[in-house]
């Protein structure tokens, strides 16, 4: 049975996934972590907030009817009943409220529409977990600061881990250092820099490590389905098994 915050005593989190550049893997995290979190019985939920260019529906093979451009329109008369219509339901139990169809309706959406939206979401959930954009626009700001725990990833390129840093001083001067937990993806990847490089480099020593297997992350955005569910022996399925286990963990 799926856990529920209204009647097992677990207070929602929010899960905000986030970086310094594109095409780091947020959205293959955000999804395979969710699923994970599912898998553990929890509730969860996805909220699509790369609201211009979004793509979770397409990882997890779903079209949806609605986006969180209805929920905003909506936003004066929203209630829990009405958001949870205009959710999609994948099989492995996770819900997603999807990004915009167009990329023009992103700036229909206001911290304050997302403010009644994620409260109302976190209400019927046991985990919230958002695929943010690239670096520190005013949405990400806003989710950063309402996050329970903010996973920030790099990988082992000079300009990711650069930039990286530069986000992790702007999440300290903010006071929102204690929720971070820094994932280090592609870490086995063919690179002059090394894992053992990357403690000394952010100057953090508590590092999570997602492997680099380019062949099942391929297949998986390709055909729709998230590894988590046919991949289960693979290392980079563990990683992601690792880091649910340590987030519901702490929570």
């Amino acid at each position: 049975m799926i856990k529920n915050p209204n009647n097992q005593g677990h207070a929602s989190k929010m899960i905000v996934i986030c970086s310094a550049k594109g095409g780091i893997g947020r959205t293959v995290l955000s999804v395979n972590l969710a699923v994970a979190l599912s898998n553990k019985k929890y509730k969860t939920t996805l909220l699509d907030a790369c609201f211009q260019f979004g793509n979770i529906h397409l990882v997890m093979d779903l079209q949806p009817m609605f986006t969180i451009k209805d929920a905003v329109e909506q936003i004066d008369t929203l209630d829990e009943n009405l958001l949870t219509s205009y959710l999609s339901h994948h099989e492995s139990g996770v819900s997603l409220l999807s990004s915009p169809h167009k990329p023009e309706y992103a700036d229909l959406i206001t911290i304050h529409a997302l403010d009644q939206i994620c409260t109302l979401l976190l209400k019927g959930s046991d985990y919230l977990v958002v695929d943010t954009n690239a670096g520190l626009p005013d949405h990400n700001l806003y989710f950063m600061e309402r996050a329970d725990h903010i996973l920030v990833m790099t990988d082992l390129e000079m300009t990711s881990l650069k930039n990286t840093k530069s986000i992790l001083a702007v999440l300290d001067t903010l006071g929102l250092r204690a929720k971070v937990k820094i994932v280090v993806n592609r870490s086995t990847m063919k690179s002059l820099l090394q894992p053992k490089n990357i403690p000394q480099i952010l100057e953090e020593t508590s590092l999570l490590y997602i492997p680099n297997h380019f062949e099942v992350v391929s297949k998986s955005i390709n055909i729709g389905v998230p590894f988590i569910t046919y991949s289960r022996r693979t290392d980079i399925t563990k990683s992601i098994f690792h880091i649910a286990d340590l987030l519901s963990k702490d929570s």
